[in-house]
């Protein structure tokens, strides 16, 4: 018993020669495209995260100089106060100063880490949008693929081939990025 009904002078996609390697040529655009949206994701979500790091970072930043302004507002009044007691005002003086230096040396190992951090997260953000342009190129080579199915000219599989092969050349050279 026959599946389907058969027209006069119609052919079945089976009959004709492209059918098999470019239905091939399509699951492999297919995993391939997989593949580059998985590593875009994971690019994109490590970015987010450096990101946070950063911004946190810079609100720490933010803290210590504030601390370190208030220290140095404490210590310039208790310069120009006449404090009863003149040697435990000079040891808290000292103590100040001390918390000074120490906060004005935190900001800079901090600043530096942030910077560190943002530094990271631009690397990431090249990487992922070389996958993103990679992930493109390979959909759109899939989709030329599929014209072959419906026109039978092979042109089609040939260009909807080279745009694959494009994307994935774009897609490694985010790997490549350092």
């Amino acid at each position: 018993m026959p599946d389907g009904i058969e027209l006069p002078g119609h052919h079945s996609h089976e009959d004709h020669p492209l059918v098999a390697p470019v239905s091939i040529t399509m699951s492999i655009l297919a995993v391939l495209i997989a593949g580059a949206t998985l590593l875009s994701h994971r690019a994109h979500t490590e970015e987010l995260l450096l990101q946070s790091q950063a911004t946190d970072q810079w609100a720490y930043y933010q803290a210590k100089n504030s601390r370190y302004h208030l220290m140095q507002n404490t210590a310039d009044l208790m310069e120009i106060m006449n404090p009863p007691d003149k040697e435990k005002a000079g040891a808290k003086l000292k103590k100040y100063e001390s918390e000074i230096a120490r906060y004005d040396s935190d900001k800079e190992d901090i600043s530096e880490k942030a910077k560190e951090l943002e530094k990271d997260r631009d690397l990431v953000s090249r990487r992922a949008n070389r996958y993103d342009g990679g992930e493109a190129f390979l959909e759109i080579g899939l989709v030329i693929c599929s014209i072959t199915m419906l026109t039978k000219r092979k042109g089609f599989w040939f260009a909807g081939m080279l745009l694959g092969a494009g994307g994935v050349a774009l897609a490694a050279t985010g790997l490549l990025l350092r």
